[in-house]
């Protein structure tokens, strides 16, 4: 072990996601089972400009592992991105004596973590907490889980109203970069139709499907949408045009929007922050430093922060295999 580590520092960034709160608790208490200090940052970056900090114990993080969003708040901070910001961010670190820093977030948390890395020499680990699942060296982000079965449930629910009505529904979910979200509850609500940023479908393709849907039988159908689809300038585009050439169906649009994010953590997300947590802790006690902690084949993995960034995930071909033959 690494003895020079006596005082690490842990805040959230980014989006919220379902887990972070379960991700800050394992990381506190495995600090203090390896009898290290641990200083909350709150709000995130801004709040490491501005030094609202608070020292936690293990008793300090009861009851918060079944809590959504994150207790050490979030916060965009653009001063982070300027040298005098982090200038200011360095000397909160000298002030409570931070031996380093885990950051529990996406890739733009990362990237102000490795600048602030090269900058001032403070060791880093990252955690990957995001409902998009879009980050590369892990098959898994902290809230992914929790995400699909928010969006599975909502979709449910609102089949009930299409089969009731004989209406299409386009359902935008989360997705700005990456469509697993679309695709794996696209799958598992049983939806016509699933439109993500890696399959471009067309809006002719998607024409056809419907009305092939509308001959078989269906009076109802769902579409599932990622917010990145780049079929139409936007969900409501497509509807609108879906609605001009298929004037037989009734068409709705249900935009999920932020209740993706809220809600409390599924046993997956809790299971998979603790174990980042803990790994967190291990690693940067063993002076491991830029790197993001991951998952591959339920084994825990380390990737270099820089790759984490710049890499893409991996949509799963299979998938959308499956995807296309069930929707006959």
């Amino acid at each position: 072990m690494n003895s020079t580590i006596k005082r690490i520092g842990v805040l959230t960034s980014g989006g919220d996601a379902p887990g972070m709160n379960a991700a800050v608790r394992a990381v506190v208490r495995s600090a203090a089972f390896f009898s290290i200090e641990c200083i909350a940052v709150y709000q995130g970056y801004q709040g490491l400009i501005s030094n609202n900090t608070k020292q936690l114990n293990a008793r300090g993080v009861n009851n918060i592992i079944n809590k959504g969003g994150t207790v050490l708040k979030s916060a965009r901070c653009l001063e982070f991105r300027t040298p005098e910001g982090r200038k200011k961010a360095f000397e909160t670190i000298q002030k409570n004596n931070i031996d380093g820093l885990i950051v529990i977030g996406g890739d733009g948390s990362f990237t102000g973590a490795m600048i602030f890395q090269s900058e001032f020499n403070i060791p880093v680990i990252g955690i990957p907490g995001t409902i998009d699942n879009d980050i590369y060296g892990t098959t898994h982000t902290i809230g992914y889980d929790t995400a699909l079965n928010t969006v599975i449930e909502a979709i449910d629910k609102i089949r009930d109203t299409a089969i009731s009505h004989n209406r299409l529904f386009f359902v935008e979910v989360m997705g700005r970069d990456a469509g697993h979200i679309a695709l794996n509850t696209g799958i598992g609500a049983g939806a016509e139709e699933i439109l993500i940023p890696e399959e471009d479908m067309g809006l002719d393709r998607l024409l056809d499907s419907l009305k092939r849907s509308e001959k078989s039988g269906k009076s109802s159908s769902i579409v599932v949408i990622a917010e990145g689809d780049k079929t139409g300038k936007n969900v409501f585009e497509i509807a609108e045009y879906i609605e001009k050439n298929l004037p037989y169906y009734e068409v709705r649009v249900s935009v999920l929007g932020h209740m993706q994010r809220g809600g409390s953590p599924s046993c997956f997300d809790r299971v998979l922050a603790s174990r980042m947590g803990v790994h967190a802790v291990e690693s940067i006690i063993n002076g491991k430093s830029n790197v993001m902690v991951g998952i591959d084949d339920s084994k825990m993995i380390l990737t270099p922060l820089s790759q984490a960034i710049k890499g893409k995930s991996k949509i799963n071909k299979d998938l959308i295999r499956v995807s296309e033959i069930l929707t006959v």
